[in-house]
């Protein structure tokens, strides 16, 4: 049996699938007075805010979130507060539609809640949200690759299973491409990513970085985000000017998440980034952005991000920067410089979704992968960081601890499952 030929036979039918992929998807049903897409995020301190988006068609009324203590039963409703929201209309394929938001502010910190979005006749279900603690305390969270393509069949057993082994997660780190965003069905993409998530987006918290495919217009200048992105994620304005809302960083337990974007004024981001590290006094420091520092794709290298952005990141001895773009796995030891010699910081390039690409081994990689959907897992506890990359089936993949000290962080590395790379296989095309 000629082996060669299937794993050709395989890698084309890999082709076919992406191929298939990238179809526009149906046009999204329009919205309805019932709430839909409804999300967590966080604008401000974790500890004591929350922030809501929903959307609704144009009919229902003014927008109102209640709220109140989460209790054992259901008189928790004779305490709930009612707090007006916020709104703006977009048109899209799907027609037009109201996104709605709310920001709670003065909350009690490590706090179990309750809440429900409507607009007084029309209401969502009773969900949870908890707030951080206000103190370093143990802080568990979850990092997605790209999940871009497929949303509905491909992303949702990946989401699913990160939160099935993480039920404590404290919020999501996606980074970047969310959706496609080519085919001119922009509204359905996001509708199918919402519903693939479902209500884990309701209860966890998400920290998206925006990705090249959250720029519907390629090559146009100025660039412009979607009109999508501001209206339905509510994030912080502490980034540069001009990127609100997809530059920003926000402080919880402990840990320092800061959300780059890479796809614009990424020199304007230089010394933003320079004093938000260097006022940090957060014992942990997180990047999150799209396309890698350290490629792990063939024929790919993002040279010019990594003069910018790679002298503050050794500067400030970064923990982890976390990535996306490139639809494979690779993982450093902890490396400095654009040569990788032994320093401080772990890079990431993870993937979500179904769309793969193949690896070039590089001198930087301690860990790789090829056709594999991946979630990560960090649980941070006082001096000691692990990490857990994990297929969509959920078996582990990658790990490893970090224990941080007087000099610096010492890197254990963890058990994982043997490397998953293409045997002979025909290469697939650089993405366009």
């Amino acid at each position: 049996m000629n082996y060669t030929f299937f794993a050709m036979l395989a890698s084309l039918l890999s082709l076919l699938a992406v191929t298939l992929a990238a179809q526009p998807p149906p046009v999204s049903p329009g919205p309805e007075r019932l709430p839909d897409r409804v999300i967590l995020t966080w604008a401000a301190d974790p500890a004591t805010t929350m922030a809501v988006t929903w959307r609704t068609s144009l009919a229902a009324g003014q927008p109102l979130l209640e709220w109140a203590l989460a209790d054992h039963g259901p008189l928790f409703v004779n305490n709930a507060r009612r707090v007006a929201g916020a709104s703006q209309k977009l048109t899209s394929e799907s027609g037009e539609a109201l996104f709605h938001s709310v920001q709670l502010t003065g909350l009690a910190p490590a706090t179990l809640y309750v809440y429900r979005v409507g607009d007084g006749e029309y209401w969502s279900e009773w969900q949870h949200f908890r707030t951080a603690e206000r103190e370093p305390r143990p802080l568990t969270f979850i990092y997605f690759g790209d999940a871009q393509h497929q949303l509905m069949s491909m992303w949702p057993r990946v989401i699913r299973m990160a939160y099935r082994h993480a039920p404590d997660a404290s919020f999501f780190i996606h980074a970047g491409d969310l959706i496609n965003n080519r085919s001119g069905a922009q509204d359905a993409e996001w509708g199918q990513w919402f519903r693939a998530a479902g209500w884990l987006l309701g209860t966890v918290p998400s920290m998206p970085a925006v990705g090249n495919h959250e720029y519907p217009r390629r090559g146009t200048t100025p660039k412009v985000v979607t009109s999508h992105w501001r209206a339905q994620f509510t994030l912080p304005e502490n980034g540069v000017s001009g990127l609100e809302e997809t530059n920003y960083f926000l402080d919880i337990q402990g840990v320092r998440v800061v959300a780059l974007n890479s796809s614009e004024k990424q020199d304007e981001q230089v010394a933003w980034l320079d004093r938000i590290l260097g006022e940090n006094t957060q014992k942990w420091t997180v990047l999150a952005f799209h396309h890698p520092i350290h490629s792990s794709m063939k024929g790919q290298d993002n040279k010019a991000l990594r003069e910018m952005w790679l002298p503050i990141i050794d500067k400030h001895k970064v923990d982890l920067v976390f990535q996306g773009d490139e639809h494979s796995y690779a993982r450093s030891n902890l490396v400095s410089g654009s040569d990788t010699q032994p320093g401080h910081t772990i890079y990431v390039v993870s993937v979500g979704g179904p769309q793969m690409y193949e690896v070039e081994t590089r001198p930087w990689m301690r860990r790789s992968a090829e056709d594999t959907q991946l979630f990560q897992v960090i649980r941070v506890d006082g001096d000691r960081l692990s990490y857990e990359s994990r297929t969509a089936r959920g078996d582990l993949y990658d790990s490893f601890v970090l224990h941080k000290g007087q000099r610096g962080n010492k890197l254990v590395n963890g058990p994982g499952m043997p490397e998953r790379r293409r045997p002979n296989a025909v290469a697939q095309p650089v993405r366009p």
